[in-house]
């Protein structure tokens, strides 16, 4: 492991000052020592810059952008990705956290497992309240864009770290979709390169507030159709298309249950079946 190899950290943040310190301490605090920290300020209410006065970065070299209205978390991370320079690229939401040893991990996955992987993501663990309610610890690997295609989890984009060549190579995040923009990156990343997993659950998601993913109509309007429309045809390339279709619908009915529509998460399920 080089310590040239420099990670860039890609943070979005809007509007969350209460939990964007302990991200940003959670970035300062890696064993892995070369970092850089790019924190975009999609047009908070407030400016976050201030508020990195009150944590200790150490040696992470920080840069902050701010944008001049609020363009949503895909935007944002857009925006970091053409501001990184290091020759891996990692992220982490406002209101996550990362255990100490999550880039050393990954990095000496990546730098180990050879030319052909060029992302490597790790294990979460869910908390509410300070209570663990959920626990994440993947496997899938290797060439794993038909398994995504039927549903196999990649965890968020907190949990991912990927080689700056294959970001270039997949393109930008598809900034039309609301919600479910690490899943649609993922399949045209998959694309480009080999995926090795870490179950550690080195990521803590903090749950219990609102967060987009909870989104069902955005999902059933926007994302749903849009997924449909970009990635169907992978999914027949690779003869999976009507796994990926109950997938998705499948999707759409935890979305409808955890928003109390069980009319519609009933009827999605029935179509997924």
């Amino acid at each position: 492991m080089s310590d040239e190899s420099t990670v860039s950290v890609v943070l979005p943040t809007y509007g969350r000052p209460e939990y964007f310190e302990e991200a940003v301490d959670s970035v300062a605090s890696q064993t892995y020592s070369a970092v850089e920290l790019v924190v975009v300020d999609d047009c908070s209410p407030e400016p976050v810059a201030p508020l990195l006065d009150e944590v200790d970065t150490g040696n992470v070299d920080v840069t902050v952008v701010r944008h001049e209205e609020n363009r949503g978390a895909c935007a944002a991370r857009n925006t970091g990705i053409e501001e990184a320079s290091g020759a891996y690229v990692a992220f982490i939401d406002d209101d996550d956290v990362w255990l100490e040893s999550k880039l050393e991990h990954q990095v000496r996955v990546m730098e180990s497992s050879g030319p052909a992987v060029g992302a490597v993501y790790t294990g979460q663990r869910h908390v509410n309240d300070g209570e663990t309610t959920n626990v994440r610890a993947p496997t899938t690997s290797g060439d794993v864009t038909a398994a995504i295609l039927q549903g196999a989890s990649l965890n968020p984009f907190s949990c991912m770290l990927v080689d700056a060549a294959v970001v270039e190579a997949a393109g930008p995040l598809d900034m039309r979709f609301p919600s479910w923009q690490d899943r649609e990156w993922y399949f045209r990343l998959s694309t480009h390169c080999k995926f090795a997993a870490i179950p550690e659950p080195l990521v803590v998601r903090r749950m219990g507030h609102e967060q987009i993913s909870g989104d069902y109509e955005t999902k059933r309007d926007v994302s749903y159709p849009l997924l449909l429309e970009k990635h169907r045809g992978l999914a027949r390339e690779y003869g999976c298309e009507d796994e990926f279709l109950a997938y998705l619908t499948r999707s759409l009915a935890g979305s409808a249950l955890q928003s109390g529509r069980y009319g519609a998460a009933v009827r999605h399920a029935l179509d997924a079946l």
